[in-house]
C-alpha cells in the first residue's frame, strides 16, 4: 500500500471547498519557460535554499526569475502560522540551518543582485523569532556582495521582545511588513497575528531609524471595502510608512480563503491616487503587483522620491 502524502496544510483539510474562479483577462500570466527561470531555480535547488516565489505560488515567477530576481525565503520551509489565504506549508517547523545565511549571500553574488529581497516563514517556536537569522543573512550579504541593497519583509514577531531591533540594527535598505488586510477581515484571514501590533512593528522601525524606508502591502479582493483600504492607509501614514503596495488575492487550492472578487484595474489605479495623496512617497497597486515584485527599481524610486522631498 502506498503511504499517504503529507498535507501541505493539514490545519485546512476539514475546511469545506471553496471553488476555485475563473481568472479574468487582465490577471493571466504566461507559464514560465525561459533558460533565465530554468538557471535560477537550479541555482536555488544548489544552495538548497526556498523562495517565496515558489512557496506562495506568486504569479510572477517566470517574469522575475528571468530576470535572475527572487525573493529568498529563509528560516525554514514550513510556517508556524496558518493563515487563510497562504500557500506556504504549514506544521512542524524545520531545524534552522547554519549555513543557509552564507547560501543567501552566495546566492546574491553569482546573480549578480544589485537588489536583494529576503523574506521567511513565520518561527513563533524560536525565542527570538528568528530575527538573529535574519541579522546573519544582511551581514553574510553585506561582506560578500556590499554594493547588493537589502530589504527584509519579516514576520510579525508577535511577542518577541527586541527582535525589531535586531534587525533594524543589521542595517536593511528596506524594512517591510505586509498588514495583508483590513482589520475587520483578520480573525478570518490572519488569524494567528494582530492588526495592531504590525502597524505598532512598521512605527518602531522609524523610532529606531527614522532614515530606514519602511513598507507594507495588502491584498484585495477578500471583501474589503474601499472605506476600510482608505483608514488603512491613514493607519500607516501615521506610522511614517513610506511605500505601499496594493494587490489582487488570488485563491491557492480550494481550501483556502475565497476570492470574493477580481478587482478591476480601474479601482487599482484609484486607489494608487487614493494613496498618492495621503503622503506616501509611492504606490505601487495592480492586480499582479506583489510585495517583492519590481523591487530593485521601486527601491529606486523611494530613493529619488525622498530626494524629491527634501528638495534636493
Amino acid at each position: 500500500m502506498a503511504a499517504t502524502p503529507e498535507l501541505r496544510h493539514p490545519e485546512k483539510a476539514r475546511k469545506p471547498d471553496s471553488p476555485l474562479q475563473r481568472k479574468p483577462d487582465w490577471i493571466r500570466v504566461k507559464a514560465p519557460m525561459s533558460e533565465e527561470y530554468q538557471n535560477t531555480r537550479k541555482l536555488m535547488r544548489r544552495l538548497g535554499l526556498n523562495t517565496v516565489c515558489e512557496e506562495a505560488a506568486c504569479p510572477n515567477i517566470g517574469e522575475c526569475w528571468a530576470q535572475k530576481h527572487a525573493t529568498v525565503m529563509i528560516l525554514g520551509s514550513v510556517c508556524t502560522r496558518a493563515c487563510a489565504f497562504c500557500n506556504v506549508a504549514t506544521g512542524r517547523p524545520d531545524r534552522l540551518d547554519p549555513h543557509e545565511p552564507a547560501h543567501v549571500a552566495a546566492a546574491a553574488a553569482e546573480l549578480g543582485l544589485k537588489h536583494i529581497v529576503i523574506t521567511s516563514v513565520d518561527r513563533d517556536d524560536l525565542e527570538d523569532g528568528g530575527a538573529a537569522h535574519f541579522a546573519e543573512t544582511i551581514s553574510r550579504i553585506r561582506a560578500l556582495t556590499p554594493e547588493t541593497t537589502i530589504e527584509v519583509l519579516t514576520p510579525d514577531f508577535l511577542r518577541k521582545p527586541r527582535a525589531i531591533e535586531i534587525v533594524v540594527e543589521a542595517g536593511p535598505d528596506v524594512y517591510n511588513h505586509n498588514l495583508e488586510t483590513v482589520p475587520r477581515l483578520y480573525r478570518r484571514v490572519r488569524p494567528g497575528a494582530r492588526y495592531f501590533n504590525s502597524l505598532r512593528l512598521l512605527n518602531r522601525v522609524k523610532e529606531i531609524n527614522p532614515a530606514m524606508f519602511t513598507k507594507s502591502g495588502i491584498m484585495v479582493g477578500l471583501g474589503e471595502t474601499l472605506e476600510e483600504v482608505s483608514q488603512l492607509m491613514d493607519d500607516l501614514r501615521a506610522a511614517e510608512v513610506d511605500f505601499m503596495t496594493i494587490g489582487q488575492y488570488l485563491q491557492p487550492t480550494r481550501k483556502h480563503h475565497h476570492v470574493d472578487r477580481f478587482v478591476p484595474p480601474a479601482e487599482f489605479l484609484q486607489m494608487k491616487k487614493m494613496g498618492q495623496g495621503k503622503g506616501f512617497l509611492l504606490v505601487a497597486s495592480s492586480p499582479l503587483t506583489r510585495s517583492s515584485h519590481h523591487a530593485g527599481e521601486d527601491f529606486q524610486k523611494l530613493k529619488a522620491a525622498r530626494l524629491a522631498q527634501l528638495g534636493r
